[in-house]
């Protein structure tokens, strides 16, 4: 098999195996949190499959409202709007996702970083850049930057920014977050089985109407009929970080849109990144993070870690895989 099969968007094909019962499979695709969400529910009929459909479609407006900062009435935008001014009271939910964060952060040496938001405007892959960022701007950048300037205190469920300027986002890990948590409202609902696609930060329990098993299958891209290889993800989770959609060119070399926060400049010598693990928020985070982190560091992380997994493809397209993953090659 070429090397180059993995050159591209890691693209999710959901299937299975067993015996029928008496269920149905009820699916939408929207567009929520700006990206693309697909969600699959197994019910007992179709309408009631849609009103759990709706139930999460309002759950993840509810998370929107709170993670946004886009929204000037978010908690997230009231964080950002108070730094370096003083600590802001916050929800006990918002609260813990950004102390996850942090841990992440610490766990990665900073590669993940909810902070980063503060060099959103040194590089932009909107087609609008036209020249390189001065050494000057990017070392400005990210004099912002910096999880451990996020302080929290538990006590009083307040989150300071220590600097004017700084700002937290949470592109790389609210999708998957908000995944979790679709799925932990309809599990608790009683919801026997579904999928919550975010954009790819993919989320799954149950099995399929049938009694099927989920499975995903990672597609050719040169053939996307036919699947490279397949891996299970029962009561389990995905999210891939690439560099095939976002990126500029500069004297003929390619800078993706994932950029390192330590260093503020865009990650070099990988070009994909798709972990496994329970947890759809700790596959996204992950997989920023052990892409800036490269190849020998990002998969030394995963293989420290309990349960989670990783198949990452280097700027070579050479495919690299944490010590649980068992390709299928005869898919």
């Amino acid at each position: 098999m070429k090397k180059a099969l993995l050159l591209f968007l890691v693209f999710f094909v959901v299937l299975g195996y067993g015996q029928e019962r008496k269920y149905v499979t009820v699916h939408k695709t929207l567009k929520l949190m700006g990206s693309r969400f697909d969600i699959t529910v197994v019910a007992a009929n179709e309408e009631i499959g849609y009103i759990n459909i709706d139930e999460a479609i309002a759950e993840i407006k509810r998370i929107e409202k709170m993670i946004s900062s886009w929204d000037p009435e978010s908690e997230t935008a009231q964080i950002n709007k108070n730094a370096g001014i003083k600590p802001v009271k916050v929800s006990l939910e918002l609260f813990k996702l950004i102390e996850r964060a942090k841990q992440i952060s610490e766990i990665t040496d900073g590669a993940f970083d909810i902070s980063y938001s503060s060099m959103d405007t040194i590089w932009k892959f909107d087609g609008s850049m036209t020249t390189m960022p001065s050494q000057e701007a990017v070392k400005e950048s990210i004099a912002k930057v910096g999880y451990e300037k996020i302080i929290l205190d538990p006590e009083e469920l307040t989150v300071f920014l220590k600097h004017k300027g700084m700002k937290i986002s949470f592109g790389a890990i609210g999708k998957g977050f908000a995944a979790d948590k679709t799925k932990e409202l309809l599990v608790s609902k009683q919801v026997v089985g579904g999928i919550i696609n975010a954009s790819g930060d993919l989320t799954t329990w149950g099995t399929k109407a049938s009694g099927e098993k989920w499975l995903i299958g990672i597609a050719n891209p040169l053939s996307k009929d036919k699947v490279f290889s397949w891996l299970p993800i029962v009561e389990s989770s995905v999210a891939t970080s690439g560099n095939y959609e976002k990126f500029v060119m500069f004297n003929g070399r390619k800078y993706t849109h994932i950029i390192d926060p330590r260093t503020g400049y865009p990650s070099q010598g990988v070009n994909s990144v798709s972990v496994f693990a329970k947890s759809a928020e700790l596959c996204d985070a992950l997989a920023t993070a052990v892409f800036i982190m490269g190849k020998e560091a990002g998969l030394s992380l995963i293989d420290q870690l309990g349960g989670t997994e990783v198949i990452l493809v280097d700027s070579d397209n050479k495919i690299h895989k944490s010590s649980g993953i068992l390709f299928d090659n005869n898919p």
